[in-house]
C-alpha cells in the first residue's frame, strides 16, 4: 500500500526577459504568519510586481494574484505540469485541466505514457482571471494559457483525487475527480479575490488570533549590530514575519545567525507561532493529520513514509498550548480510529466470521 503523500504538479508561469533584469535590491519574499499569506516583490526598471499566495481552507482553493505597479504591465504564460501519470488541455478561454494517475505501489518507476498506473486518480484545474479594464487570454498551444497587457491576473487552484478512505481500493473508487474539481470551482465563481481572502482570514484568524505571546527583547540592539543590514539594502531576502513585530527592518536569516550570540526572545516567539501557523495550514477536520512526511514533500519516494508513531506525537504535543481545541479534536479521532480499527488484526482464512 502507497503510504506516502504523492506530488499533484507545479504550475509554471514564463515571463518575458526583461524580468531577468530585476533590480536585485528590491526582491524580497515574505510569510506573513498573522495572515498565513505568502508575498513575493520586485522591480523591474519602474514597475513594481507583486505576487500574493494564499490557500483557502473554507473555500478549498489555492489563489494567487500577480499585479504590477503601472497599467497594463502584466503579461506570462502559464501551464500545469506533474511528474505523476497525467495529461492536460485547455477548457474554455480561461481554464487548464490536468488529469492523472498516482502509481499503484510506493516505488514505482519513472512514468511514461504507456503505463499504466491503478493508483489513485486526479484533477487540478487552474481557472484565470484578468483585469476588466485591459488584458487579455488566449490559447498559446494545446495546454498553455497566455496573459497580455493585464494591470493584474487572479490564478485558481482547485483539485481532488478518487482517494475515498483507508478502507477503499483505487480501482474501487467511484469518485470523479474531474466532477468534483469542477463543483468547487462552480461553488466560488461568483466570489472575488477580496471575498475568497476575507473568508480566508475570518478562518485562519480565527485559530491564530486565539493565543497571543510577547517575550521581552534582549539587551542587545539587534538593529545596531554591524553584522546585520538593514531589509531595503538587501538582495534576495526571504522573510517570516508577524504583525508587530519588533525586528521588521531584520531579515529572517540573518535574525537566527545572530541568535547564536544574541539570544533574542522575540526570535522564539516568531517560531512558537511559525509552529501554529504550520499545524493550522497542514492538519484540519475532515484531512490528514500532521504527520511526519508532510504535505510539502517535494519527492515521489520520500524517505519518511506517512506516519510514524513515536512522531506523530511530536507534531500535536503543544497543540493544547497553542489552544486547538478543534484540531486536538482531530488528533484523538485519528488515535480513536488506529486503536480501533487499523489495528484490528485480519481475520485468518477459514476463520469464523
Amino acid at each position: 500500500m502507497l503510504k506516502v503523500y504523492q506530488l499533484l504538479g507545479d504550475i509554471k508561469l514564463e515571463f518575458d526577459d526583461s524580468h531577468l533584469k530585476y533590480d536585485e535590491k528590491t526582491y524580497k519574499r515574505e510569510l506573513d504568519l498573522d495572515t498565513a499569506t505568502a508575498r513575493v516583490k520586485y522591480s523591474v526598471a519602474d514597475i513594481e510586481y507583486t505576487r500574493e499566495h494564499f490557500a483557502s481552507n473554507p473555500n478549498q482553493v489555492i489563489v494567487t494574484k500577480i499585479s504590477g505597479s503601472k497599467p497594463g504591465s502584466v503579461s506570462f504564460t502559464v501551464s500545469l505540469d506533474s511528474k505523476m501519470s497525467h495529461h492536460s488541455y485547455v477548457k474554455g478561454e480561461n481554464q487548464i485541466i490536468i488529469e492523472g494517475s498516482c502509481p499503484g505501489n510506493r516505488y514505482a518507476q519513472k512514468l511514461n505514457e504507456n503505463d499504466s498506473p491503478q493508483g489513485i486518480q486526479f484533477t487540478a484545474i487552474l481557472d484565470l482571471q484578468v483585469s476588466e479594464a485591459r488584458g487579455l487570454v488566449r490559447v498559446s498551444e494545446d495546454s498553455k494559457l497566455r496573459v497580455e497587457g493585464s494591470d493584474w491576473a487572479v490564478l485558481l487552484l482547485v483539485s481532488s483525487s478518487s482517494f475515498d478512505g483507508p478502507f477503499t481500493k483505487p480501482i474501487d473508487s467511484k469518485k470523479n475527480p474531474t466532477s468534483d474539481s469542477l463543483s468547487v470551482l462552480k461553488s466560488i465563481g461568483n466570489l472575488s479575490y477580496v471575498d475568497l481572502y476575507a473568508h480566508h482570514l475570518d478562518d485562519y484568524q480565527s485559530l491564530f488570533h486565539r493565543v497571543s505571546l510577547q517575550l521581552s527583547k534582549s539587551s542587545k540592539n539587534v538593529s545596531g549590530n554591524a553584522s546585520l543590514t538593514r531589509k531595503e539594502h538587501m538582495p534576495f531576502r526571504s522573510d517570516i514575519s508577524l504583525k508587530g513585530s519588533e525586528d521588521d527592518t531584520v531579515s529572517t536569516a540573518e535574525r537566527v545567525k545572530a541568535f547564536q550570540t544574541d539570544e533574542d526572545p522575540s526570535l522564539v516567539e516568531l517560531l512558537f507561532q511559525y509552529g501554529r501557523y504550520l499545524l493550522i495550514s497542514c492538519s484540519r477536520p475532515g484531512t490528514q493529520v500532521a504527520n511526519l512526511q508532510g504535505i510539502w514533500n517535494k519527492d515521489l519516494t520520500p524517505p519518511w513514509e506517512y506516519v510514524q508513531h513515536y512522531s506523530l506525537y511530536i507534531f500535536f504535543w503543544l497543540h493544547n498550548h497553542y489552544n486547538f481545541l478543534l484540531l486536538d479534536i482531530h488528533f484523538l479521532h485519528y488515535i480513536y480510529i488506529s486503536e480501533n480499527v487499523l489495528s484490528i488484526p485480519p481475520k485468518k482464512e477459514g476463520e469464523r466470521k
